[in-house]
Formats: C-alpha cells, structure tokens, sequence
C-alpha cells in the first residue's frame, strides 16, 4: 500500500513549509500529489524541482480546461519538466471568467497525451458524489479505455461507499481520498459545493476524522488500496500524530 499527501502551492514558503512536514513522518509517505490551482502563481508542475524524487514519487495535477486538445502546451509541460506520471482531471471554470479556458474534454485530453506520450502514467479522477453510482463508474470505464492507468478519488466519509467502488476498481491502481472535515461550516461547504452524503454517524470534528481515516487505511492495507490525503485548513500535528499508518 502506498500514502500519498497533497500540498497546495499557496507559496514557495508554504510548500516548504508542509513538505518539511511530510518529511517527519518518514517512511509512512511514498508520494507527493500537487493540485493546479489557478488563484496561486506558482504552477503544480514547476514544483519537482523541489522534491526530493528519490524519495517520494511527485505528482502534478494538470486541469484539462487549461488546454486546447490539438495544442501543444502541454507536450512541452510534460516534455520541459520530463514529467513521468501525472493527474489529469477535468478542472473548474475561474469564478467571473477572468481567466481564458477551454472546453476540452478530460477523457479526449487523456487519449491524445497518452498517444504522444505512450509512457507516461495518466492518473485520473473520480468523485463518489457528483453523480449516481452507474453513471461514475462508466466515466470511470471511459478513462480506462483511453489510457487511465489509475484514480485519484475525491474524500470519501463512508467505508460502505468506499466498498463499492473498491469491488469495481479491482486490479486498477486506485487512490482513496481522505479529506478531514473538522468545523460545522467546512461540512456544509462539501454538502452544498460537492454534493456529499454524511453518514448519520460523522462528526466534523478530529476524533471521527482520525477514527474514520484509520479504519479506513486498515480496509485498504488488506484490500490493495492505496490512501490519498488531502489535509485542508486542519492542525497537521494534532491529526496525523494520531493517525496509525501500517508498519
């Protein structure tokens, strides 16, 4: 089983920062996942420079809005930057439309780099609450095809959901997605923006959430899942000191 931790590039001291962090858990982190976001100058593809890649695999997520499908910028990322594995997912419109984007589809854009690029590893997203079950999966299907060659998913807070689509995914390379929700207001942010389904029993507070986030490392331990953290506005220290990762 493999741990991965997501850091934001809010700035070059803020990536420091946590990456410094990610270092003292030692060996419980294989990878280093990196979101593209678009309010924040620095690029999640001109981060390598600072990871230590014998150390950690890196990880940048790239969104496919950003580029036009018969273009060419993003050869030249993946070529510039010798990227070797990457996240591809479909990427949010900027709020006001301050920024240009396109409407390319992130199934198409999966298709043409993998023709370009046949080694390269394209991770891909999926998200347990967007829409129903049949119809995730068979997007899911959809990125196969083309040349996924694994997922990232977005937080889950119920293990008979993460079950599921645990059975569907066998033999895929799949990322569980673990994001704690410590504040009554970051819960009704994901109800409303993401569409999640709280099970009766969460508690947005950090005693569910390490609770919740070591049971479910132990599912994944025994079911050859990997785990995905992505730790938003949370106290690093307070949460994972108490997170029980295998070995």
């Amino acid at each position: 089983m493999k741990v991965s931790f997501e850091i934001v590039p809010r700035s070059w001291s803020a990536f420091s920062e946590q990456y410094r962090f990610v270092e003292s858990l030692g060996s419980a982190i294989n990878i280093i996942n990196v979101p593209d976001i678009q309010r924040f100058s620095i690029r999640s593809w001109e981060v390598g420079s600072q990871i230590n890649t014998r150390q950690y695999q890196y990880i940048p997520h790239l969104r496919a809005i950003d580029f036009k499908l018969e273009g060419s910028a993003l050869f030249r990322i993946v070529e510039e930057h010798q990227l070797s594995e990457l996240l591809l997912v479909s990427g949010d419109p900027p709020e006001g439309l301050k920024r240009e984007f396109y409407n390319t589809n992130v199934v198409d854009l999966i298709r043409v780099l993998k023709r370009r690029f046949p080694e390269l590893k394209i991770y891909a997203g999926f998200d347990p609450h967007r829409q129903g079950l049949q119809d995730e999966c068979q997007y899911i299907q959809r990125k196969i095809d083309v040349g996924a060659g694994g997922f990232f998913s977005q937080p889950f807070y119920d293990p008979r959901l993460i079950e599921i689509y645990a059975d569907y995914l066998q033999g895929q390379d799949v990322y569980i997605g673990i994001s704690p929700i410590t504040s009554p207001a970051s819960m009704n942010y994901w109800e409303v923006k993401n569409k999640v389904l709280f099970p009766r029993s969460f508690r947005p507070d950090y005693a569910w959430n390490i609770d919740f986030a070591n049971q479910v490392l132990q599912t994944a331990a025994t079911a050859g899942l990997n785990i995905y953290f992505m730790p938003i506005r949370i106290d690093l220290q307070k949460y994972f000191s108490q997170i029980k990762f295998p070995g």
